[in-house]
């Protein structure tokens, strides 16, 4: 994929990781042409349909998870992060159907950043079958005090204060003969203390919201405990905002031929560097803007502006004619 960005012109060889790692642009059209020879395609429209089809892939994804949660993506704003997230994220949101994408300040490392900013946590389960009405109030505490044991083993091996650990406790259940269970959490403190009565009800509660209905008069059966441990983390400095702009046109860095699509032509396209975008600015796709570490394609018809927290945010305009 990142032969045909620099074959399509959206990502600048010379640039990539800072210019700490140059692509060859020779060596990745010749990476292409054989594909594009076998598909009697031009190199140009064979890397455009690279993009579309791994655009495609992305799209699937989402919406296959969002089936599996009962959601509809419809105008949900895509959340661009990682290295490859900002690249694709405009031609995904106009597959979801989504109108708006943000682009968050460090998008490449999201995911390391998320992970310090996160509680320190871990989840255990034990299974123990047994319908709702029959537990036995001894047996599941005994495998409660089993789990909360283990997390607290695991989090003050990790550095946690024990004062700071805090269980939250859930189940997997289902009615009565069903194959599959749904998850439930029921409860947080020291000691397992909801009732059955609000066992019931979350579950219920659950169950209707991922299937619009609940089944009366058949019990219902738990088949797996669970328990979180967690600690909240250690709080983290707030980083130094960027300016905010005192003129909201920004001039790009330069301009560069890149193609969108397939049997497009190329057009000549405004570049911007990341760091230099202050808050309040704004400007019109296509445009590319590039940082250290990925680049974000705004697609024709996208208008950008930052946002108070230094976010990318892409609202899309006129929908452009179905091909």
């Amino acid at each position: 994929m990142t032969d045909a960005d620099v074959v399509l012109g959206l990502l600048d060889p010379d640039a990539f990781l800072g210019g700490d790692m140059p692509l060859d642009a020779g060596l990745a059209q010749s990476a292409i042409e054989p594909l594009a020879e076998g598909l009697g395609l031009s190199i140009i429209d064979t890397a455009a349909g690279m993009y579309e089809v791994v655009s495609q892939n992305m799209a699937a994804a989402a919406r296959m998870h969002a089936v599996e949660r009962g959601v509809d993506l419809r105008g949900v704003t895509v959340l661009a992060f990682g290295g490859a997230g900002p690249p694709h994220a405009c031609r995904v949101a106009e597959l979801l159907d989504s109108d708006r994408v943000v682009f968050p300040i460090n998008a490449s490392v999201l995911s390391a950043f998320g992970t310090l900013v996160s509680p320190v946590r871990i989840d255990l389960a034990r299974s123990m079958p047994v319908k709702l009405a029959e537990v036995a109030p001894a047996e599941r505490d005994g495998l409660l005090d089993e789990l909360r044991e283990e997390g607290r083993r695991v989090l003050l091996s990790a550095g946690v204060p024990e004062a700071d650990i805090r269980f939250r406790y859930g189940i997997d259940a289902r009615y009565t003969g069903q194959g599959n269970e749904i998850t439930v959490w029921v409860g947080e403190g020291d000691t397992w203390s909801a009732s059955d009565d609000e066992v019931v009800g979350a579950f219920e509660s659950e169950y209707r919201r991922i299937y619009g209905m609940t089944i009366d008069d058949v019990a219902i059966e738990v088949v797996t405990w669970r328990l979180s441990a967690r600690a909240d983390p250690a709080e983290i400095a707030d980083a130094e905002s960027p300016p905010t702009a005192a003129n909201r046109s920004p001039k790009p860095v330069s301009t560069r031929t890149a193609v969108f699509g397939r049997e497009e032509d190329a057009i000549e396209v405004p570049v911007y560097r990341r760091a230099d975008l202050a808050i309040g600015v704004s400007f019109a796709g296509p445009a590319l803007v590039e940082e250290r570490e990925t680049t974000s394609i705004i697609r024709p018809g996208w208008e950008v502006s930052v946002s108070y927290d230094a976010c990318l945010v892409a609202v899309r305009g006129q929908k452009p004619p179905p091909k």
